[in-house]
């Protein structure tokens, strides 16, 4: 397999957590090339501009969007990639609890919510500064599950064993000091997000989960666009010629190829996705196409 057949196993086979890493890092580098390509031709195009979130509410009017676009847009190479390295690690500590539909509504969720209290924030001291990056959302992940097992057991290099609400309460603590940084508003965002986080959990842990409102959403919009299965015009028949012995040969290749694909997917959640053979690979991407 290619590069890019890899990628698409990759992505195919992995959680949420990953297909939120291919977003974030797909809209950095796609566009980043496009409009490097165009200016080349004399188009000089600020293409942040329709994605990232003003602190002057009056252009959520007209760009209403930005309100979660921004989340999933970044300003530098290191941005992106500090951002990304955290998403993996936060992601994957949520995933050991809940399941994807609620990490993506708190990612989703939180955005909205951080985006919102930045705005506010900004307007009352009046200040104009646009802002885009994950990292509101990321913190949302990281305190939800420092919220729901703050006793769990991290190893980091060098440091040794640390306990996970020691991480999580440094890093708000680091953003709370960088309040009045040139970076006030990321700070602010950031801060935003992890309540967000710890409200969630609390919610969830009263009944309450707010992913449904974004499954919910989504769904809506899936159910609109899916093609409907079926047209008036399908003929359904009876064929008492076809032998009795094929459709059962047929659902035994299915179950062997599905336990197949079981016993590779247990092994990449168990050992990571490079832990399979060229074999697997090849069998997988066979399979997805």
């Amino acid at each position: 397999m290619n590069i890019i057949d890899d990628l698409k196993l990759q992505y195919k086979a992995g959680g949420i957590v990953i297909k939120l890493i291919f977003w974030n890092a797909g809209l950095f580098i796609i566009p980043w090339l496009v409009f490097t390509l165009l200016s080349f031709v004399g188009l000089n195009i600020d293409y942040m501009q329709f994605v990232s979130l003003s602190s002057n509410p009056e252009n959520l009017v007209w760009k209403p969007w930005s309100l979660f676009t921004y989340a999933f847009f970044h300003a530098g190479i290191m941005h992106i990639l500090f951002n990304l390295i955290v998403l993996n690690f936060a992601g994957r500590l949520f995933m050991t609890y809940f399941t994807g539909k609620q990490l993506l509504g708190l990612y989703l969720l939180s955005a909205i919510f951080a985006g919102i209290v930045y705005v506010l924030v900004f307007y009352v001291l009046n200040i104009s500064a646009p802002i885009v990056g994950a990292s509101a959302a990321i913190m949302a992940i990281l305190v939800a599950t420092a919220t729901y097992h703050p006793l769990m057991e991290l190893r980091l290099f060098i440091i040794g064993n640390v306990k996970l609400w020691h991480v999580t309460a440094f890093i708000i603590i680091v953003d709370l000091m960088q309040l009045r940084s040139e970076n006030m508003g990321g700070h602010i965002s950031h801060l935003a997000g992890a309540f967000f986080g710890f409200i969630f959990i609390k919610l969830l842990q009263n009944g309450t989960d707010l992913s449904k409102i974004v499954t919910a959403v989504l769904d809506f919009f899936v159910n609109i666009f899916r093609k409907k299965e079926g047209t008036p015009f399908k003929k359904v028949h009876k064929n008492y010629s076809k032998p009795i012995g094929k459709p059962t040969s047929k659902i035994i290749t299915k179950d062997k190829s599905q336990q197949q694909i079981d016993e590779i997917l247990d092994k990449i959640s168990q050992s990571g996705y490079d832990s399979l053979t060229k074999e697997e690979k090849e069998f997988l991407f066979k399979v997805g196409k």
